[in-house]
């Protein structure tokens, strides 16, 4: 069977990834706390591996999931895509993606050619292309609750879904009324049907800019926003329909190393209502992850494929999950370094 390591490296990442280990034990009922396990190879003092004592990890079904956390395809990353075509940005990490038996990622763009940019400080619109690049560096899962997936309008998100749809490439969080943007992507790995939601609670962006006026409604396209009541009935309802199922939270306050109290409760929320696994995005830098109940919460994972940005924003990993009948098995870390480009390499 294969076995996932935690690499402690030198630097920021480090003390994120120390933070992995060392994160408190949530105040609830009936905790789960992971154990360090030495790896089995000679000379990796330095590595361990990450369970969830008591769970057996000889299951029939497993599926391993591989996760980044924002890849904004616009600006000097959608022109190399377009000059050099669109395995550029994806290069450093294609292959490791690849591996994995499912791989999702927070797209933090439109991609389209059209519409008008809206009243805010920042607007990604990607080139079609990019719908190439994701794809081919093995995305499966796109989460679209976030706050630029509507940087370009309406029409912008469904030449994206159109997109998407056209590569096979699964997505939630957004579509053409609340019902749609609500609905889970399922798929199927291992022999397990996995459901992904998506969501999105974010503050007033620095120029005013409120991205709750993009709320999908019963008649009007746009995000699924997060509120708790409703997490809890869609995750209730997505475990009638698949094995595990997967929440995505575009949440929090950006350039903030730990979550907020409003981020743990909807986490913990999602947990308590079934999710094995809660992996969040938007705060721009890597957060800690915790054991919570019967699920694992990656609160953020920070920037992936983003340009502009400097250190510790250029720190980034990816998750790496083994998922089986009982949920989250075990998982590590693999750090990743963003370059002056905007794109990632992972790194020893």
């Amino acid at each position: 069977m294969r076995r996932f390591a935690l690499a402690l490296p030198a630097g920021g990442v480090a003390l994120l990834l120390l933070a992995v280990v060392l994160w408190p034990r949530p105040a609830s009922s009936n905790p789960v706390t992971p154990a360090a396990v030495p790896a089995a190879n000679p000379g990796e003092s330095a590595t361990y591996r990450i369970v969830i004592p008591g769970i057996s990890h000889d299951v029939a079904r497993r599926a391993t999931l591989a996760a980044v956390g924002d890849v904004m395809l616009a600006r000097s990353v959608g022109e190399a895509i377009v000059t050099g075509g669109p395995g550029v940005p994806f290069a450093g990490v294609a292959a490791a993606l690849r591996d994995a038996d499912l791989a999702v990622a927070n797209l933090e763009c439109s991609i389209s050619e059209r519409g008008e940019p809206a009243p805010k400080g920042f607007t990604f619109r990607a080139p079609p292309l990019a719908a190439d690049a994701l794809a081919g560096a093995g995305i499966d899962i796109a989460s679209l609750a976030n706050n630029h997936i509507l940087d370009y309008g309406p029409d912008a998100l469904s030449d994206t879904i159109a997109l998407l749809d056209g590569r096979g490439i699964a997505h939630a969080g957004a579509g053409e009324d609340a019902a749609r943007a609500r609905t889970p992507a399922i798929v199927t790995r291992g022999g397990m049907r996995i459901a992904f939601l998506s969501y999105v609670d974010v503050p007033l962006e620095w120029q005013g800019f409120d991205t709750r006026q993009w709320e999908a409604t019963a008649a009007a396209p746009g995000v699924a926003w997060l509120h708790i009541e409703d997490v809890k009935a869609d995750v209730a309802a997505a475990r009638r329909l698949a094995d595990l199922v997967v929440v995505l939270m575009h949440f929090g306050f950006e350039e903030q190393y730990s979550p907020s109290e409003t981020q743990r409760a909807q986490a913990r929320a999602a947990i308590d209502a079934g999710a094995v696994l809660v992996i969040g995005h938007h705060p721009h830098v890597l957060q800690p992850v915790e054991w919570y109940g019967k699920g694992l919460i990656v609160y953020s994972l920070g920037n992936f494929i983003f340009d502009g940005w400097d250190n510790p924003s250029n720190e980034t990993a990816v998750l790496f999950a083994e998922l089986g009948d009982e949920g989250v098995l075990s998982y590590r870390m693999a750090p990743a370094w963003i370059d002056g480009n905007g794109f990632p390499w992972l790194v020893e």
